[in-house]
């Protein structure tokens, strides 16, 4: 293995370069599973609206209708209990592949997860392709990695690659893609990252937009920018989706708990749960089934009554909370923007009725709180911003968007809350461990990148004074354009890039630790 050692050096210098082809290729396999997967998606959608039609008022109907709900309820917790990774949104389980605490099989999972979506949808469940999107995509990724036999260290970045496709081919949001994948999944802004994260983007979404065309996810009119006077309304709006979106947090997780109660019939009978409440739904509100693009054209395109907005919003957010807590196949990613859009909605609609708001501006909040809330759920709030000026297609709100997302990033900080994604991936490794059924003792070395933020420990401090994780070598030093030799008298400064060589085995500890050294809130808490 130690011959191996400087090939992977050598090559890791070549990243740039090889990283870009790989990226191409990469972007197109992924845009081509989830483009699929999202004409798939619609077309369930569809055939769930002509189904409750022909069904409703037709006893006979209605029977065979839940009966067949029933069936899919099977199928889909069949389909979890052989493969477990599929269950939920699948971003956590991305993340935990990328940092080591998890090995996917990365053809089961996609075969899975494809069939779990498509079923779920047609059922009518509230849930969204963006996480199995990302999902898929980042295992398209792993399986281009192994189709070209590469090394662990180029498959987490393929992989990295393969999730920012699948987010790009599903929203026609190359740039969010990029964000939320080095935001949030890979969280590191090398070059190499950068670079490789950038074209396999970009490729997806030129594919996707020569099948699909070119029109934008969300389409509504926005009349004009909101005046500085109603800024004080942006901060308002920003501290309470900071506040709805820490209680969605723990309201999500409070609802697995539940379900957790559940000790017989396993992930079959959990999944039958929400099934069953579609086809309540279905005959009662069928407005609230499905992913909800539907809810935002209504709320965007017609005067609604605040009690009506309420209705839905309460409605969506509890649907959503049982259809996701179940564990069934598919994302809280869309379903948290409509509720975000819902929550905007009735913030603004309560201004026309009571303050004296422009009805006009009713929209402009509808945007701004899907991004606020996103921001305060995910703690991505830079995806957030560019996903929701993406999707709308309008870039003449980054004034009022940003601020709305960082007063309600920072609101949800201090309550305490952590970030939705990370909880469900510590809920996920609990219940689940690995999962996979790969051997985590492959004595394969892996290169990772970590920053070395401004206050952090490393930060002005010799490398022979500070206590590095056990089982992993110091390999190199980026300072800017240069590679340093890490040596003990070497002083890190922030922004130092600094390159570490484990065991795979070890990877998950190392970067845990890491993680921690160069992570500046470490500093502030400790002083």
């Amino acid at each position: 293995m130690k011959k191996d050692i400087p090939g992977m050096i050598k090559r890791a210098e070549r990243f740039k370069i090889i990283l870009i082809a790989e990226g191409i290729l990469v972007g197109l396999v992924a845009g081509a599973v989830v483009i699929m997967y999202r004409v798939a998606l619609e077309y369930a959608g569809l055939w769930n609206g002509m189904i409750l039609e022909w069904a409703s008022g037709n006893a006979a109907g209605i029977a065979i209708w839940f009966v067949a709900l029933a069936f899919m309820a099977l199928a889909a917790g069949s389909l979890i209990a052989y493969e477990p990774m599929i269950s939920g949104s699948g971003i956590p389980q991305v993340e935990g592949e990328v940092v080591g605490k998890l090995h996917q099989r990365w053809y089961r999972v996609i075969a899975a997860k494809f069939a779990g979506g498509f079923i779920c949808m047609l059922g009518g469940l509230a849930l969204g392709r963006e996480g199995p999107s990302i999902q898929l995509g980042a295992m398209a990724g792993k399986g281009v990695s192994r189709g070209l036999d590469r090394g662990k260290t180029e498959e987490h970045f393929l992989i990295t690659c393969g999730a920012s496709a699948g987010l790009a081919a599903a929203f026609h949001a190359p740039l969010a893609g990029v964000m939320f994948s080095l935001e949030e999944i890979h969280k590191n802004f090398s070059v190499s990252v950068l670079t490789s994260v950038m074209t396999a983007s970009l490729t997806a979404d030129i594919l996707s937009t020569i099948v699909l065309g070119t029109d934008s996810i969300f389409r509504f009119e926005i009349e004009e920018a909101l005046p500085t006077g109603h800024y004080w309304m942006i901060l308002l709006l920003g501290i309470i989706l900071g506040l709805l979106g820490a209680f969605y947090n723990w309201f999500t997780l409070k609802v697995q708990d539940l379900y957790g109660k559940i000790k017989v019939g396993g992930s079959r009978l959990k999944v039958m749960i929400p099934f069953m409440c579609a086809g309540l739904l279905g005959f009662s509100f069928p407005e609230l089934l499905g992913s909800g693009h539907g809810l935002i054209t209504q709320l965007t395109h017609t005067e609604m009554a605040l009690g009506a907005v309420l209705f839905i919003l309460i409605g969506r957010f509890l649907f959503s909370a049982v259809s996701f807590g179940s564990g069934a196949p598919g994302g809280i990613f869309f379903p948290l923007l409509v509720i975000g859009g819902y929550i905007g909605g009735a913030f603004a609609t309560a201004g026309v009725q009571y303050f004296g708001l422009d009805p006009m501006y009713v929209n402009n909040f509808v945007l701004l709180a899907m991004a606020g809330y996103f921001a305060a759920i995910v703690r991505a709030p830079l995806t957030g911003i560019i996903l929701i000026f993406e999707m709308t297609g309008n870039l003449n709100h980054m004034l009022s968007l940003s601020v709305v997302t960082i007063v309600a990033y920072i609101v949800a900080t201090l309550t305490g809350s952590k970030p939705i994604y990370e909880s469900l991936l510590d809920r996920f490794m609990e219940k689940n461990g690995d999962a996979s059924g790969e051997e985590k003792n492959i004595k394969e070395k892996i290169l990772n990148n970590f920053v070395v933020r401004k206050g952090s420990e490393p930060d002005g401090r010799l490398i022979r004074e500070i206590e590095w994780p056990d089982n992993c070598l110091l390999v190199a030093v980026q300072r800017g354009a240069k590679e340093l030799i890490p040596r003990g008298s070497t002083r890190l400064e922030a922004g130092d890039i600094i390159v570490i060589m484990s065991d795979e085995r070890d990877m998950a500890a190392v970067h845990e630790k890491m993680e921690r050294l160069c992570d500046d809130r470490r500093a502030g808490s400790d002083s």
